[in-house]
């Protein structure tokens, strides 16, 4: 189930080539735009072209709920996972606010929300970018401290569940897909799956998540390292990992991860979750990794080990902690701009501008 995505390959080196060579041609000294000219050049080994605007960027927020959270590892019920979903699409949450300021559709997924399935809500005319979509795999997972949190084949159903989300953005006109999350309890399966693929004792990758205070912390960090005992996950077994401690929207993520790598469209990551993600999606596919931008970096410690297994330098530090894809959505402007400065920007002899000798 994890192995019918094909490899993605590495970028397009003519493409890439064809940007840093048009970037040093224009009207200020070579590599001035530090970043910005990493992120064009990026963007164009990507789509194998130069990229030079962002039209339609999108948001996919996968929402799930852990049965973990019965282990005390939230200060807030699971509850919150389905109130905040509603909170989304009546267009009141941070990343609602943060997707219309960066002009991107917004797409709630239900892949796992503990209750009653969520009915899709009438068309709001406060959001009217913002949609909802019923991909549940599970009354959320079990409890990954006493049991494994999946089957296989649940995490593979969630990953081919992100794969046709993704799929349908990018058939929409997407040519930026940026990725959040909302799960009460998913800090603890992402310490819990980057702790088994990086090698790390708990204690190194688990934070505060929704604001634990320092015994909370290490209550967490304890019962990850006893999950993991319990568990034996192999980092050589990213699916069979993600099955045992991870969640129903993580694998969702993996698979949106996938389908939108493999569609050589750009992929803007959030914080932790997506990080941890992003990690098993890698492990599947080693070519991925230059694929994947990292919007941010989260102040949970497991983000940043995350991102330097990766390989991935964040566009963003802010202390940001919140998720639902709020540092992806602050990022899409920066990425905008960055393909924009490519096609708009005039050269030396188009403004007829004196280059340096």
């Amino acid at each position: 189930l994890s192995g019918d995505a094909r490899p993605v390959g590495p970028l397009d080196e003519d493409a890439a080539r064809a940007a840093a060579e048009r970037l040093d041609r224009l009207t200020k000294p070579p590599g001035s735009l530090g970043r910005l000219e990493a992120l064009a050049i990026q963007l164009a080994g990507i789509r194998g072209a130069l990229v030079t605007d962002i039209r339609r960027p999108a948001i996919a927020v996968f929402a799930a709920d852990h049965g973990v959270t019965a282990q005390g590892v939230s200060p807030y019920p699971s509850a919150v996972t389905r109130q905040m979903v509603a909170n989304f699409l009546a267009g009141g949450a941070a990343v609602s606010v943060l997707a219309r300021a960066a002009g991107a559709d917004l797409v709630v997924v239900d892949v796992g929300i503990a209750g009653e399935p969520i009915m899709a809500p009438a068309s709001n005319e406060d959001a009217p970018s913002v949609r909802f979509e019923a991909a549940r795999i599970a009354d959320g997972t079990r409890d990954l401290s006493a049991e494994p949190a999946m089957t296989v084949l649940q995490a593979g159903a969630a990953i081919a569940a992100g794969r046709r989300v993704a799929g349908d953005l990018v058939d929409r006109g997407a040519d930026l897909v940026a990725l959040g999350e909302m799960g009460i309890g998913n800090t603890t399966a992402a310490s819990a799956l980057v702790a088994a693929l990086t090698g790390r004792p708990a204690a190194d990758v688990t934070g505060r998540g929704t604001g634990l205070d320092a015994a909370g912390v290490q209550r967490k960090a304890a019962l990850i390292d006893e999950a993991l005992r319990r568990h034996r996950p192999a980092s050589s077994d990213p699916m069979g990992t993600l099955a045992r401690v991870g969640g129903l929207e993580i694998a969702a993520l993996v698979g949106a991860i996938q389908e939108t790598a493999s569609r050589r469209v750009p992929i803007l990551l959030d914080g932790f979750i997506t990080g941890a993600a992003a990690l098993v999606a890698a492990r599947l596919d080693p070519s991925l990794p230059p694929h994947l931008i990292a919007a941010h970096r989260s102040t949970e410690p497991g983000h940043r080990i995350a991102l330097d297994t990766l390989g991935l330098d964040p566009v963003l530090d802010l202390d940001l902690r919140l998720g639902e894809g709020s540092g992806a959505a602050l990022a899409i402007p920066l990425v905008r701009a960055a393909a924009r400065i490519l096609g708009e920007m005039a050269t030396f002899d188009e403004a007829a501008v004196s280059n340096r000798d």
